[in-house]
């Protein structure tokens, strides 16, 4: 059983890392939005692992779990909301009253 489980998470890591880096630059933004989605979703599964209290081993793995896919969420969305700030338009200044 845990040789199948090692090679699905190589098998997964390997076309993780294939689609990642197939991806152009101008999509990287939009796509880091939906990965944030996806880590929404590791996050209730790692809080699902470290609340089930199978074991100690289960409970740290699944708080570590918690703690990286928070920080990946919270480190996308800084991300996502810098690159978009970079496409706001300036407003534009006001112009000097003309003296005569």
């Amino acid at each position: 059983m845990l040789i199948l489980e090692l090679y699905i998470f190589v098998l997964a890591a390997f076309v993780g890392y294939m689609v990642i880096s197939r991806v152009p630059p101008l999509l990287h933004t939009p796509l880091m939005s939906a990965t944030n989605a996806i880590s929404g979703i590791s996050l209730v599964g790692s809080l699902v692992a470290a609340g089930s209290q199978r074991s100690m081993v289960a409970t740290i793995l699944g708080f570590i779990a918690v703690v990286a896919a928070t920080s990946n969420i919270v480190g996308g969305f800084l991300i996502t909301d810098r690159m978009l700030k970079m496409f706001r338009r300036d407003e534009p200044k006001a112009k000097p009253p003309e003296s005569k």
